[in-house]
């Protein structure tokens, strides 16, 4: 861990702007950014489709942020593959030297390289590391060293506040889009069309519509539930979008983040445009700099919140601060930006149409086209702005919206005309969904050098007879410089003044540099030209220039060794004369069917486990979520030698310190050997491996364990987890899960293709979302096996008796087939092979 933390520091958090390219890099630094984070590459980072930086536009950008005092935090937040590690740990070290400060780092394998060869690099979990506990954070500090965590998003002040006790600096969300799913553990995108999220290529299909549908396959209608006795907003909602929430926004809320022990705070937005990052950055800067100096008022106040309402948004947030996901944190109506709402129509008239005549040339057929046009009246409620974006959406018929532009600056209470392509119903509400203002102030930052001025205070010596001197030292005390020149004589005729050397050495140009603080030490009847004047000052300049990126010029990281990989550690992998064919199940009544059919092995979720006769030996599958409320419902389960399986590192570290058998589930993925190695280092003793991995990746890396690896090989795979509960968008919430009825119905999510994937909600009020098809890989168990895939999981969470006995039958029978060198039976009708066969992008 490296030195105090900006909090610490600054009495405030850092605020930390996005950055997907050099046109929103300068607009977050012309913003006033403490710290920037972005890709280099457009390989290894969470944005891969972002514009992102080459080496030569990063190290240009580097030095910008430096001059002005922001730091640059380089993603590299997704999972890698083993081939990949040198790549990506020489992408590091290219970065490190061009002028890295941090690298966020999600693959528990890179950071292990990372901290292993270059302990001097400093290194940030990611959000994506799905961490979310004191314990959680207190592992990554003991077993890694980290300077930073990034926590999920899903947490309550409360909850922050106790973790920021562990003395390690916090991340924490503050404005931006939200995930329905928790970071790090959704594959809906994955198995859905192979663009995972865990490589930076989410095709965010949590923001398309979904119908909910029940056991027929009838849809349940959102509009027209029953309301009695329930309170307004727990009643029916609407709306399609069932898994968008709306946009987060803590900005008012800085001053509970800094008592809670947020260190940084973060703007999500890498894929969004200048103007956006603009605006948003600008908006929280102005906010921080208020509580630093412990003034405000309202007029501002109510500035921000405009601005921010005028950048993308799908309206804003802040129920997870106080520990709520219920309906007001939802989009359902639309999942596309909303802006303000800043008047209404009030009538339209149309316009002539007009006729453009096209084509004709050559002997073509001549067409024509009519345009029909319009005049808009708009009753203003709050001011736009000259080219303001409008969306003018009817209230009976919002598919039918248009855009048009703001003709003029007009204030609230004024009438607008503006032109549009149709004639638009009064009552119709105008949205103003971009700000020209905007748009225009990020376009006069996008090419600059110099888009921020670092503040200096400034000293300068003419003293009869002696060299003139100017020093500049940064206000912030980081570094200074003293540049000397001509030797000072007697003026010839008008002797100079000190506001004569105020304004011609505060003439500072093009330097990054702005004086903010003055001490003038001049003898009385002293002459001397002022371009001499200036040529000190430019010299005091560029030596200051030179002492804020020394640190950086000097970096050099040995590239020297390799990722660990075979032969470093004794391996012990499980012989092909033991395979264990495992079942996950959720009643007694499918763990006797398992265990009746052949399993070996059998595994339960805890709060199931909880409940019941169970059958002796079932082990507890523990939760990918462990917040501090959940230690009470799966600490119990952690028990000295005996095994459980773990779906959160928090949980890892409380195996290791009780001396439990861990396996770690594969929702903490193991993609290479560095992160089997770390893994199995920290406690780990056994590994289940990712679905999305290829059957070449997933033998590859049983062959490299040193503990018994296992695989998903029938059912449905678990796509999401999220804190807020699908069936909410019912309007039929009790407040009391386990006396919910929907929650013990077997419901679907139907997708825009017909799909339908199964949903449920557990007894915490956690919605987990299935695969629409199911998986078997039983025909590729001599494979696996061969390799040393020592267990196969059915999961048959979602299966009763009678299917769970058929899904471990099958299992076993591909076992003993492969045993006996025979082909096992070909996959099941309308079942999938996962990603066996096509890796993830």
């Amino acid at each position: 861990m490296h030195g105090t933390t900006f909090l610490e520091v600054h009495g405030v958090p850092e605020l930390l702007a996005p950055a997907g390219g050099p046109e929103p890099f300068n607009a977050a630094l012309a913003a006033g950014a403490d710290a920037i984070y972005c890709g280099l590459g457009n390989d290894f980072n969470a944005r891969r489709g972002a514009h992102n930086f080459d080496d030569e536009s990063f190290s240009a950008a580097c030095r910008r942020a430096h001059l002005a005092g922001t730091r640059v935090y380089v993603t590299v937040n997704v999972a890698i593959a083993t081939e990949e590690m040198p790549r990506v740990l020489e992408l590091v070290r290219r970065a490190w030297e061009l002028g890295a400060d941090a690298f966020i780092i999600q693959d528990w394998g890179l950071m292990a390289e990372i901290r292993r060869r270059w302990p001097e690099v400093e290194t940030h979990v990611s959000t994506q590391a799905n961490v979310h506990d004191a314990r959680g954070v207190a592992w990554c500090r003991d077993v890694w060293g980290v300077d930073r965590v990034t926590l999920s998003r899903e947490l309550s002040l409360e909850e922050i506040s106790r973790i920021s006790r562990e003395g390690v600096e916090l991340e924490c969300f503050g404005h931006g889009a939200l995930c329905f799913c928790y970071s790090g553990v959704c594959l809906m995108s994955s198995l859905a069309g192979g663009r995972s999220a865990n490589r930076g290529l989410c095709a965010q299909p949590c923001r398309l519509p979904y119908d909910l549908v029940d056991e027929d396959g009838r849809v349940m209608e959102i509009p027209g539930v029953a309301t009695q006795g329930l309170p307004e907003k727990n009643r029916g909602v609407g709306g399609t979008r069932l898994l968008c929430p709306k946009d987060y926004c803590t900005v008012d809320r800085l001053a509970e983040m800094r008592d809670a022990g947020v260190g940084s705070l973060k703007v999500e937005g890498r894929m969004k445009a200048p103007d956006y990052v603009l605006s948003v950055v600008g908006a929280y800067r102005e906010a921080l700099d208020a509580l630093a100096s412990g003034s405000d008022d309202e007029g501002a106040v109510a500035a921000r919140r405009r601005r921010l309402k005028r950048a993308f948004n799908r309206d804003f947030t802040e129920s997870y601060l106080w520990g709520r996901s219920d309906n007001d944190m939802m989009s359902y109506e639309r999942s596309n930006n909303r802006g303000e709402i800043v008047g209404e129509v009030t009538g339209s008239r149309a316009l002539e149409d007009s006729v453009v005549r096209r084509g004709g040339g050559n002997g073509g057929r001549e067409r024509m086209r009519r345009h029909t046009r319009a005049d808009v009246d708009v009753l203003l409620s709050a001011p736009v702005g000259a080219g303001d974006l409008l969306e003018v959406r009817p209230s009976d018929d919002p598919t039918q919206f248009l855009t048009v532009n703001a003709p003029a600056d007009a204030a609230a209470g004024e009438t607008v005309t503006c032109r549009a392509a149709r004639p638009m119903p009064a009552g119709s509400l105008v949205r103003v969904i971009r700000s020209q203002r905007a748009l225009d102030e990020a376009a006069r930052v996008a090419d600059k050098d110099v888009v921020r001025r670092r503040p200096v205070r400034v000293r300068v010596v003419a003293q009869l007879g002696k060299p003139f001197s100017v020093e500049l030292s940064c206000a912030d005390g980081s570094a200074s410089a003293r540049a000397e020149g001509f030797v000072v004589e007697a003026a010839r005729t008008k002797a100079v003044t000190a506001e004569d050397l105020m304004e011609h050495v505060g003439r500072m140009g093009q330097s990054p540099f702005a004086p903010v603080e003055w001490d003038v030490e001049l003898d009385p009847g002293c002459g001397m030209g002022f371009s001499a004047v200036h040529r000190v000052r430019a010299e005091a300049c560029r030596l200051l220039e030179e002492a804020l990126l020394a640190p950086y010029f000097s970096r050099r990281l040995d590239r020297g060794t390799v990722p660990l990989s075979s032969g470093e550690l004794d391996k012990g992998t499980v012989p092909l004369s033991s395979p264990e064919v495992c079942a996950l199940v959720v009643t007694p009544e499918c763990a006797e069917a398992a265990l009746a059919a052949g399993a070996t092995r059998v595994y339960a979720p805890a709060d199931e486990l909880s409940e019941g006769a169970w059958p002796e030996g079932v082990v507890p599958w523990l939760d990918e979520v462990c917040r501090e409320a959940d230690h009470a419902r799966l600490d119990p389960w952690v028990r000295e030698g005996e095994p459980v399986a773990v779906g959160n590192v928090s949980e890892l570290a409380l195996a290791a310190e009780r001396g439990a058998a861990a396996e770690v589930r594969s929702c903490v993925p193991v993609h290479n050997v560095s992160a089997l190695r770390a893994l199995e280092a920290a406690g780990a003793q056994g590994v289940w491996l990712s679905p999305e991995l290829t059957l070449d990746e997933v033998c590859a890396l049983a062959r490299e364990a040193s503990v018994p690896v296992g695989l998903s090989v029938i059912g449905r795979e678990r796509v999401m987890t999220s804190e807020h509960c699908v069936l909410q968008a019912l309007g039929r919430c009790v407040h009391d899960c386990r006396r919910c009825g929907l929650r013990r119905r077997r419901l679907s999510l139907r997708d825009i293709d017909g799909r339908e994937l199964p949903v449920r909600t557990d007894v915490n009020g956690r919605s987990r979302i299935w695969s629409a098809r199911p998986l078997d890989a039983t025909p590729q168990a001599a494979e696996l096996l061969a390799a040393g895939v020592s267990r196969l999981m059915v999961d048959a969470q979602l299966m009763g008796a009678t299917e769970t006995r058929s899904a471990v039958e099958r299992t076993v029978r591909a076992v003993e087939a492969a045993r006996a060198g025979r082909r096992p039976a070909p996959r099941m009708n309308g079942a999938t092979s996962g990603h066996l066969f096509s890796g993830i992008g």
